[in-house]
């Protein structure tokens, strides 16, 4: 296990149990993402706000604030990578906050922003921390290593001039 896994591991561990707070937000973290990998997109304003706001050094040419836009960039990725899933390992809340640990995997089989599609499968661990306002998800802070990924799918390194 990575550091980073350890540390997020140990945070999990001395969370302290859940309110019932924490608990309902939790399972709308997880209806979420049961909704996202059952492609049912029209159900997300159920589960999240129209002003949400995603955060992401992963893909900082992608703006997201707004439900719209939220559903825009996941039909985008939907349709690279059409058998995409998201798995949740590791999640539990504090306050109006959720953390998952989750992996994504799937194959990339049209182009996903500059890389051509490539026709491999990848596995992609990555961390979120969601903010729930209102029973719905307000703010998402998502971050996974673009190295790992794209040498899964053969676009790294580069190709030689």
């Amino acid at each position: 296990m990575n550091r980073m896994m350890l540390a997020f591991a140990s945070l999990c561990l001395f969370a302290g149990p859940c309110d019932a707070g924490e608990s309902e937000n939790i399972e709308i973290v997880r209806s979420m993402v049961k909704t996202i990998n059952g492609r049912d997109l029209d159900a997300l304003d159920k589960f999240v706000a129209q002003d949400v706001v995603r955060h992401s050094a992963a893909t900082p040419d992608v703006s997201v604030t707004s439900l719209a836009e939220f559903r825009a960039f996941l039909e985008a990725d939907l349709e690279a990578v059409p058998d995409s899933v998201q798995a949740i390992d590791i999640i539990f809340g504090n306050d109006d906050f959720v953390a998952v640990r989750a992996t994504y995997s799937g194959t990339q089989e049209k182009p996903m922003g500059p890389f051509p599609a490539s026709n491999k499968k990848m596995m992609l661990p990555f961390m979120a921390i969601l903010r729930i306002e209102d029973k719905k998800i307000a703010e998402i802070w998502v971050e996974w290593d673009n190295i790992y990924v794209l040498t899964q799918l053969g676009h790294f390194p580069p190709p030689a001039e």
